[in-house]
C-alpha cells in the first residue's frame, strides 16, 4: 500500500485543484447520509479543517459505507469539483474507498460532540485527534520549530546536555533517583546505607532537574549555546501548573551581562509569539474563540478584557515593564489587594519570596503589561547568581506574563571563584563534588549569563489553555505514568 502519493488536506484547501485526481487519507470526523449521497468529513491532521468527501452509493459499495463511522480510518481516490455547497470551495469526488482501520460506533469514545477536558485527560491516546488538542500540538510544534530557528539565526549552538547527572543545579533535593541497585535488597555500607559504589555509576545519580550548569560548561568555549530537552522535578504537586516531565529551554552566553540577558529573553520570547501568530493562523483563531467561550463561565471581575489573539500580539508590540525585587515590594506593600487582605500571602517585608498570586498582580492589574523583575535577594535564589554590589542582591531577572506569572527565570552567573566558592559554602553545597564546575571560573573566566524558560508554559500562554496537562501529549504527574 502506498502512502506518499495522498495529498495534505492543508495543501488541497490552498491551492486550487479543482478538475485534478486526488488521493487523500484520514480519519472520519462526521457522516451523514440520504438515499442519494453520502458525505462525509475528512481530517488528517494537517490542519483544523476538515474536507467534504462526496460518495455516490452507485459508485461506493453499501458494506464499504456501513464501516464509514466516526473515528474510522479512510484512504479515498477521487476527483476535485467545486463544491456545491457553503463553507468550502472544492470537495472530493469519490471514485473509491479503501477503509483503514474501523471504529466501533459503540465503543469509539470520541463521538461528534463537545467533551470535557477532564475526560480527555483520560483518553490521552486519543485526544489528540479532537479539534482543540490537534490545534494545541500543531501551536506547539510550531514554537519548538521557532526556538531552533531563533537561536540557529542568531548563531548559538546547540547542546544536548545529559539526562542523567549527579548534580542537582536547582539545590532543591526533588529528584528521581536512577539505579540498577535491587531495591529490595541493596548493598549497604559498615554504617548501614546504601552503597552506592556499586551501583551502574559508582554514585548517586538522578534524571537532570536543568541542563544549565553544563551549559555554561559549553558556553566557556563556544561562547553562545541553547539547550532544548526534557527536565524532571519530583515535586508532589497536583496542580494546573506543575508537571513531573516537562521541557526546558536554556540558553548560556558567555560576556553577557544582566541587561544583554534581559534583552535577549524580551526579543526572544517575541520571536516565538511571532512566529506562531504568522503561522497557525487557523489553529490560533480556533483556541481564540474556545478561550473567548471558557471567559464566559467566568465571574465578572475574573474575565480577560483581551481575547487570545489580540493578548499575543499586546505582547509582541510592546516593551516589557522592567522594575526591582525592591520596587516590586513597595507596590505590593502598598497596594489595595495587600491593605485589604486580598492576597493569600500577605506581602509584609523585604526578603519574602514572591507567589503566583504577587507576580500576576504586578502584570496583570498594575502595569497591564508583561515585567521583567530583576534583583531578587540573594537568600532566595541559587548559588550561582552573581552577587550585586550592595551585597544583598544578585544579579536575577523573572519575566512575568499574564495568566501565568513567571515564565522565565534567569540571571547573570557568577563568574568570580572566591565570590562562589564562598557562596557554596554558605549554602552547604560540596564544592569537592563541583570541582568541574569551578574549573570554569579558574581557567579564564568570564562574565556570563543565561535564563530558563519552561517551554509548556510557553505552549500555555500562546494557546490560552487552563491546565499545563493540556499542553503537553502525556503528562507525567503525581500517580499517573501511563502510555
Amino acid at each position: 500500500m502506498s502512502f506518499n502519493k495522498r495529498i495534505k488536506i492543508k495543501k488541497l484547501l490552498e491551492n486550487d485543484h479543482i478538475g485534478q485526481d486526488a488521493t487523500i487519507m484520514g480519519w472520519v470526523r462526521t457522516k451523514r447520509s440520504n438515499k442519494n449521497v453520502t458525505f462525509i468529513a475528512i481530517n488528517d491532521g494537517s490542519t483544523i479543517n476538515n474536507y467534504q468527501v462526496v460518495a455516490d452509493p452507485a459508485l461506493i459499495d453499501e458494506d464499504i459505507l456501513k464501516k464509514v463511522t466516526t473515528g474510522a480510518c479512510l484512504k479515498i481516490n477521487g476527483r476535485i469539483v467545486a463544491s456545491q455547497g457553503a463553507g468550502q470551495q472544492a470537495e472530493i469526488s469519490a471514485s473509491s474507498i479503501e477503509v483503514l482501520g474501523e471504529a466501533d460506533t459503540e465503543t469509539y469514545p470520541l463521538q461528534p460532540k463537545k467533551h470535557s477536558l477532564e475526560f480527555l485527560r483520560e483518553i490521552a491516546h486519543l485526544r489528540i485527534r479532537t479539534n482543540t488538542f490537534g490545534a494545541v500540538f500543531r501551536v506547539r510544534h510550531a514554537l519548538a520549530f521557532a526556538v531552533h530557528k531563533y537561536f540557529n539565526d542568531k548563531g548559538f549552538f546547540y547542546i544536548h546536555t545529559p539526562i542523567i547527572t549527579s548534580s542537582d543545579a536547582e539545590g532543591a533535593g526533588e529528584t528521581f533517583k536512577v539505579t540498577v541497585l535491587d531495591i529490595k535488597n541493596p548493598p549497604l555500607t559498615e554504617e548501614g546505607k546504601i552503597n552506592f559504589k556499586e551501583d551502574f555509576f559508582e554514585k548517586e545519580t538522578n534524571l537532570t532537574v536543568s541542563g544549565q550548569l553544563e551549559g555554561e560548561l559549553a558556553a566557556m568555549g563556544l561562547a553562545e549555546i541553547y539547550t532544548f530537552g526534557p527536565t524532571f522535578r519530583a515535586e508532589n504537586s497536583n496542580t494546573a501548573r506543575h508537571l513531573a516531565e516537562f521541557w526546558m529551554i536554556e540558553p548560556e552566553m558567555a560576556f553577557y551581562d544582566a541587561q544583554d540577558n534581559q534583552d535577549l529573553a524580551e526579543d526572544f520570547l517575541k520571536f516565538v509569539i511571532s512566529y506562531a501568530l504568522e503561522n497557525c493562523k487557523d489553529d490560533l483563531e480556533f483556541l481564540d474563540k474556545r478561550a473567548a467561550e471558557e471567559e464566559t463561565t467566568k465571574k465578572a471581575d475574573q474575565r480577560s478584557e483581551m481575547g487570545l489573539i489580540d493578548r499575543l500580539k499586546f505582547v509582541v508590540e510592546n516593551e516589557f515593564q522592567r522594575i526591582t525585587y525592591t520596587e516590586a515590594i513597595d507596590i505590593l506593600r502598598n497596594s489595595n489587594h495587600n491593605k485589604k487582605k486580598k492576597f493569600q500571602y500577605l506581602v509584609e517585608s523585604w526578603g519574602v519570596d514572591l507567589q503566583s498570586e504577587h507576580e500576576r498582580y504586578l502584570v496583570e492589574k498594575h502595569f497591564n503589561k508583561p515585567v521583567i523583575l530583576t534583583d531578587y535577594p540573594k537568600d532566595i535564589k541559587a548559588f550561582y547568581m552573581r552577587q550585586n554590589d550592595d551585597g544583598k542582591t544578585v544579579a536575577a531577572m523573572d519575566i512575568l506574563f499574564p495568566g501565568i506569572g513567571e515564565i522565565v527565570g534567569g540571571s547573570q552567573r557568577e563568574e568570580r571563584l572566591d565570590y562562589l566558592t564562598k557562596r557554596m559554602e554558605e549554602m552547604n553545597i560540596p564544592t569537592e563534588e563541583m570541582w568541574w564546575y569551578l574549573d570554569t571560573r579558574r581557567f579564564g573566566s568570564t562574565p556570563h549569563a543565561g535564563f530558563g524558560l519552561g517551554f509548556e508554559r510557553l505552549v500555555l500562554f500562546v494557546t490560552g489553555m487552563g491546565n499545563i496537562r493540556d499542553v503537553i501529549a502525556f503528562p507525567r504527574t503525581p500517580g499517573h505514568a501511563e502510555f
